[in-house]
């Protein structure tokens, strides 16, 4: 059964309030591939583009996405979120790897939080090196972990 329809099969935001607050915890990745003359532009871990550091700036607006989910996804509560770290790394093969952890004391989960800031992050990449390629490729989102309300989920990836 999809949670976000009523009884007359139309939208609505779930109703928690009969729920008990509890930590709620959600680990999402996202993957950016970069070209080689994207990667020729790395330098001690880190590109710097006409626009600032890009893994910097990335860390912050995936930490904005996060904190905004409501506002871009209709039926998503708001959330006070108690953390969000924003990891932004490159892996052996190139690719940028992002990972967003958040954590919540509250009645409702916090994927879409995770997600939407891995998301974020992963466009903000995009945005700040396409002057230098537009064959950056963002290959996943997903979600890795989750804790917290009626079951924990862990990706079998």
């Amino acid at each position: 059964m999809l949670t976000h329809l009523d009884k007359k099969n139309q939208p609505t935001m779930v109703d928690v309030s009969e729920k008990t607050a509890t930590l709620r915890t959600a680990w999402a990745q996202s993957k950016v591939w970069l070209p080689a003359e994207v990667r020729a532009l790395i330098c001690d871990g880190e590109i710097q583009s006409k626009k600032g550091p890009v893994f910097q700036t990335a860390v912050i607006a995936g930490t904005m996405g996060a904190k905004n989910t409501s506002a871009m996804i209709p039926f998503c509560h708001p959330l006070p979120l108690e953390s969000c770290k924003i990891e932004v790394k490159l892996d052996d093969e190139g690719q940028v790897v992002i990972d967003c952890r958040v954590k919540v004391h509250h009645k409702t989960g916090v994927e879409m939080e995770a997600l939407a800031g891995a998301t974020i992050a992963a466009l903000t990449v995009y945005d700040m090196l396409k002057a230098a390629s537009k064959d950056m490729r963002i290959l996943e989102t997903r979600l890795v972990e989750k804790t917290g309300g009626k079951s924990d989920f862990v990706s079998p990836l």
